[in-house]
Protein backbone atom coordinates (compact mmCIF):
# COMPACT_ATOMS: atom_id res chain seq x y z
CA UNK A 1 0.00 0.00 0.00
CA UNK A 2 2.85 2.21 -0.90
CA UNK A 3 0.90 4.38 -2.63
CA UNK A 4 -2.47 3.95 -1.22
CA UNK A 5 -4.00 4.32 2.29
CA UNK A 6 -7.30 2.55 3.27
CA UNK A 7 -10.26 3.87 2.94
CA UNK A 8 -11.25 6.18 6.14
CA UNK A 9 -15.03 6.54 7.73
CA UNK A 10 -15.33 9.78 9.93
CA UNK A 11 -17.97 9.13 12.59
CA UNK A 12 -20.51 11.53 14.69
CA UNK A 13 -22.92 11.90 16.82
CA UNK A 14 -24.91 15.17 17.08
CA UNK A 15 -28.44 16.59 18.43
CA UNK A 16 -28.46 20.15 17.76
CA UNK A 17 -25.36 21.25 16.75
CA UNK A 18 -25.34 23.35 13.58
CA UNK A 19 -23.39 25.77 15.66
CA UNK A 20 -20.32 24.18 16.10
CA UNK A 21 -20.43 21.02 12.81
CA UNK A 22 -19.24 22.94 9.68
CA UNK A 23 -16.01 23.56 10.87
CA UNK A 24 -15.64 19.88 12.24
CA UNK A 25 -17.08 18.25 8.93
CA UNK A 26 -14.78 21.16 6.77
CA UNK A 27 -11.84 19.48 7.95
CA UNK A 28 -12.39 15.88 7.31
CA UNK A 29 -14.01 16.81 3.71
CA UNK A 30 -10.81 14.59 2.90
CA UNK A 31 -12.12 11.16 3.92
CA UNK A 32 -14.42 8.71 2.15
CA UNK A 33 -17.20 8.70 4.06
CA UNK A 34 -18.77 10.67 6.77
CA UNK A 35 -21.49 9.27 8.91
CA UNK A 36 -23.62 11.00 11.40
CA UNK A 37 -26.36 9.35 13.81
CA UNK A 38 -28.51 12.14 14.67
CA UNK A 39 -30.27 11.33 18.06
CA UNK A 40 -33.33 14.19 16.77
CA UNK A 41 -32.04 17.47 15.80
CA UNK A 42 -34.81 20.31 15.34
CA UNK A 43 -32.18 22.76 14.06
CA UNK A 44 -30.02 22.56 10.91
CA UNK A 45 -27.79 20.10 12.09
CA UNK A 46 -28.96 17.25 9.43
CA UNK A 47 -29.13 19.60 6.32
CA UNK A 48 -25.79 20.76 7.13
CA UNK A 49 -24.50 17.55 7.20
CA UNK A 50 -26.29 16.40 3.87
CA UNK A 51 -25.12 19.71 2.26
CA UNK A 52 -21.31 18.58 2.83
CA UNK A 53 -21.98 15.20 1.80
CA UNK A 54 -22.31 13.44 5.43
CA UNK A 55 -24.96 10.18 5.39
CA UNK A 56 -27.45 11.01 7.64
CA UNK A 57 -28.56 7.88 10.04
CA UNK A 58 -31.79 8.89 12.87
CA UNK A 59 -31.37 6.75 16.07
CA UNK A 60 -33.09 7.69 19.19
CA UNK A 61 -30.41 8.26 22.11
CA UNK A 62 -28.87 5.90 23.71
CA UNK A 63 -26.19 6.52 26.07
CA UNK A 64 -23.03 8.21 25.14
CA UNK A 65 -21.18 4.90 24.63
CA UNK A 66 -23.98 2.75 22.72
CA UNK A 67 -24.72 5.94 20.58
CA UNK A 68 -20.94 6.37 19.00
CA UNK A 69 -20.91 2.56 18.97
CA UNK A 70 -24.06 2.15 16.79
CA UNK A 71 -22.66 5.12 14.98
CA UNK A 72 -19.37 2.98 13.80
CA UNK A 73 -21.48 0.29 12.94
CA UNK A 74 -22.92 1.96 10.33
CA UNK A 75 -20.04 3.18 8.46
CA UNK A 76 -19.12 1.39 5.28
CA UNK A 77 -14.90 1.21 6.12
CA UNK A 78 -12.90 -0.91 8.06
CA UNK A 79 -11.06 1.97 9.13
CA UNK A 80 -12.67 4.86 11.70
CA UNK A 81 -12.23 8.13 13.13
CA UNK A 82 -14.49 9.11 15.66
CA UNK A 83 -14.88 12.98 16.31
CA UNK A 84 -17.57 15.35 18.04
CA UNK A 85 -19.06 17.72 16.51
CA UNK A 86 -16.80 20.95 18.40
CA UNK A 87 -13.26 19.07 16.99
CA UNK A 88 -11.46 19.39 14.11
CA UNK A 89 -9.04 17.92 12.50
CA UNK A 90 -5.16 19.91 12.16
CA UNK A 91 -3.55 19.20 8.89
CA UNK A 92 -0.79 17.84 10.99
CA UNK A 93 -2.55 15.69 12.33
CA UNK A 94 -4.50 14.62 8.97
CA UNK A 95 -0.59 14.16 7.51
CA UNK A 96 -0.42 11.58 10.17
CA UNK A 97 -3.32 9.58 9.87
CA UNK A 98 -2.96 9.32 6.13
CA UNK A 99 0.55 8.57 6.88
CA UNK A 100 -0.35 5.59 9.07
CA UNK A 101 -3.30 4.47 6.68
CA UNK A 102 -0.94 3.53 3.99
CA UNK A 103 1.02 0.69 5.93
CA UNK A 104 -1.01 0.37 9.52
CA UNK A 105 1.24 -1.47 12.35
CA UNK A 106 -1.69 -1.21 14.91
CA UNK A 107 -5.70 -1.46 14.99
CA UNK A 108 -5.55 1.67 17.29
CA UNK A 109 -4.15 4.51 17.24
CA UNK A 110 -4.31 7.27 19.63
CA UNK A 111 -3.42 11.16 19.85
CA UNK A 112 -2.98 14.74 20.99
CA UNK A 113 -6.29 16.67 22.17
CA UNK A 114 -5.92 20.50 22.54
CA UNK A 115 -8.69 22.06 24.25
CA UNK A 116 -9.71 25.40 24.16
CA UNK A 117 -10.78 27.04 27.61
CA UNK A 118 -11.87 30.29 28.79
CA UNK A 119 -10.30 31.34 24.86
CA UNK A 120 -7.02 29.81 25.53
CA UNK A 121 -5.64 26.48 24.34
CA UNK A 122 -4.89 25.00 27.54
CA UNK A 123 -1.13 23.07 26.88
CA UNK A 124 -0.18 21.96 30.26
CA UNK A 125 -2.65 20.32 33.10
CA UNK A 126 -5.19 18.25 32.97
CA UNK A 127 -5.97 19.70 29.47
CA UNK A 128 -2.64 18.33 27.42
CA UNK A 129 -2.17 16.23 25.59
CA UNK A 130 -5.50 14.54 26.69
CA UNK A 131 -4.45 11.49 24.22
CA UNK A 132 -7.55 10.41 22.70
CA UNK A 133 -8.24 6.88 21.08
CA UNK A 134 -9.87 7.88 18.03
CA UNK A 135 -8.89 5.88 15.26
CA UNK A 136 -9.02 2.04 14.65
CA UNK A 137 -10.36 -0.76 12.62
CA UNK A 138 -13.74 -1.09 13.83
CA UNK A 139 -13.13 -5.21 13.72
CA UNK A 140 -10.50 -4.52 16.29
CA UNK A 141 -11.76 -2.11 18.86
CA UNK A 142 -15.31 -0.66 19.95
CA UNK A 143 -16.86 2.04 22.47
CA UNK A 144 -17.44 0.92 25.80
CA UNK A 145 -21.18 0.85 26.68
CA UNK A 146 -20.99 3.77 29.74
CA UNK A 147 -23.14 6.54 29.60
CA UNK A 148 -20.31 9.11 30.72
CA UNK A 149 -16.95 8.53 30.18
CA UNK A 150 -16.81 6.38 26.83
CA UNK A 151 -14.10 4.84 25.95
CA UNK A 152 -12.80 2.80 22.99
CA UNK A 153 -11.81 -0.75 24.04
CA UNK A 154 -9.24 -2.61 22.28
CA UNK A 155 -7.16 -5.69 22.95
CA UNK A 156 -3.77 -5.22 21.02
CA UNK A 157 -1.31 -2.39 21.50
CA UNK A 158 -2.00 1.36 20.75
CA UNK A 159 -0.14 3.52 18.37
CA UNK A 160 0.35 7.07 18.70
CA UNK A 161 0.40 9.46 16.32
CA UNK A 162 1.77 13.27 15.59
CA UNK A 163 -0.35 16.45 14.99
CA UNK A 164 -3.29 17.87 17.41
CA UNK A 165 -7.19 17.34 17.52
CA UNK A 166 -8.03 20.82 18.26
CA UNK A 167 -11.46 20.82 20.47
CA UNK A 168 -12.92 24.11 19.85
CA UNK A 169 -15.24 24.27 22.66
CA UNK A 170 -16.82 27.88 22.59
CA UNK A 171 -19.36 27.40 24.97
CA UNK A 172 -19.57 29.50 28.43
CA UNK A 173 -18.73 28.70 31.68
CA UNK A 174 -22.00 28.74 32.71
CA UNK A 175 -22.95 25.99 30.15
CA UNK A 176 -19.53 24.31 30.78
CA UNK A 177 -20.30 23.63 34.59
CA UNK A 178 -23.82 22.63 33.90
CA UNK A 179 -22.70 20.11 31.69
CA UNK A 180 -20.06 18.83 34.20
CA UNK A 181 -22.72 19.14 36.82
CA UNK A 182 -24.56 16.40 34.54
CA UNK A 183 -21.29 13.74 33.67
CA UNK A 184 -20.78 14.11 37.96
CA UNK A 185 -24.39 12.93 38.38
CA UNK A 186 -23.88 9.87 35.59
CA UNK A 187 -20.50 8.75 36.78
CA UNK A 188 -21.84 8.51 40.50
CA UNK A 189 -25.34 6.77 39.77
CA UNK A 190 -22.49 4.45 37.79
CA UNK A 191 -20.11 3.11 40.58
CA UNK A 192 -22.88 3.55 42.99
CA UNK A 193 -24.55 0.84 40.08
CA UNK A 194 -21.06 -0.89 40.22
CA UNK A 195 -21.45 -1.70 43.97
CA UNK A 196 -18.86 0.94 44.50
CA UNK A 197 -18.59 2.62 48.22
CA UNK A 198 -16.84 5.61 49.57
CA UNK A 199 -15.26 7.72 52.66
CA UNK A 200 -14.70 10.90 54.16
CA UNK A 201 -11.13 10.27 53.18
CA UNK A 202 -11.28 9.79 49.63
CA UNK A 203 -13.54 12.87 49.14
CA UNK A 204 -11.12 15.31 50.86
CA UNK A 205 -8.17 13.79 49.39
CA UNK A 206 -9.16 13.14 45.69
CA UNK A 207 -9.38 16.40 44.87
CA UNK A 208 -6.09 17.45 46.27
CA UNK A 209 -4.01 15.09 44.95
CA UNK A 210 -5.70 15.57 41.39
CA UNK A 211 -4.96 19.54 42.05
CA UNK A 212 -1.14 18.95 43.14
CA UNK A 213 -0.91 16.67 39.80
CA UNK A 214 -2.40 18.94 37.76
CA UNK A 215 -1.14 22.42 38.48
CA UNK A 216 2.35 21.39 39.84
CA UNK A 217 3.72 18.31 38.25
CA UNK A 218 1.93 18.89 34.64
CA UNK A 219 2.91 22.26 34.91
CA UNK A 220 -0.96 23.22 34.89
CA UNK A 221 0.38 26.82 35.93
CA UNK A 222 1.63 27.63 33.03
CA UNK A 223 -1.82 27.71 31.31
CA UNK A 224 -2.32 30.92 33.34
CA UNK A 225 -5.60 31.87 34.97
CA UNK A 226 -7.87 29.45 32.24
CA UNK A 227 -5.43 26.75 33.41
CA UNK A 228 -6.30 27.26 37.05
CA UNK A 229 -9.44 27.65 36.32
CA UNK A 230 -10.36 24.34 34.62
CA UNK A 231 -8.13 22.61 37.07
CA UNK A 232 -10.37 24.01 40.09
CA UNK A 233 -13.30 23.03 38.14
CA UNK A 234 -11.98 18.77 37.52
CA UNK A 235 -11.17 18.84 41.54
CA UNK A 236 -14.62 19.97 42.23
CA UNK A 237 -16.25 17.64 39.84
CA UNK A 238 -14.00 15.28 41.91
CA UNK A 239 -15.63 15.91 45.27
CA UNK A 240 -19.10 16.62 43.60
CA UNK A 241 -18.67 12.69 42.00
CA UNK A 242 -18.39 11.39 45.85
CA UNK A 243 -20.62 13.58 47.23
CA UNK A 244 -23.25 12.82 45.18
CA UNK A 245 -22.85 9.05 45.48
CA UNK A 246 -23.03 9.40 49.63
CA UNK A 247 -26.46 10.94 48.56
CA UNK A 248 -27.81 7.89 46.31
CA UNK A 249 -26.45 5.24 48.87
CA UNK A 250 -28.71 6.80 51.72
CA UNK A 251 -31.68 7.35 49.40
CA UNK A 252 -31.15 4.32 48.31
CA UNK A 253 -30.98 3.12 51.91
CA UNK A 254 -27.34 1.72 51.80
CA UNK A 255 -25.64 3.16 54.47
Amino acid sequence: MSGSRAALSVVLITLDCADTLAHCLDSVAWVEEIVIADSGSVDSTVELARQRGARVVHQAWLGFGKQKQFAVEQATHEWVLCLDTDERVTPALRASIEQVLRDPSQHAYEFPRCNRFLGRYLRHGEGYPDLSLRLFHKSHARWSEDVVHEKVITLGTVGRLDGDLLHESAETLDSYLAKQNRYTTLAAEELVGQGGGVSRLQMLLSPLFRFVKFYFFRLGFLDGLPGLVHIAIGCFNSFCKYAKMVEIQRRRGYS
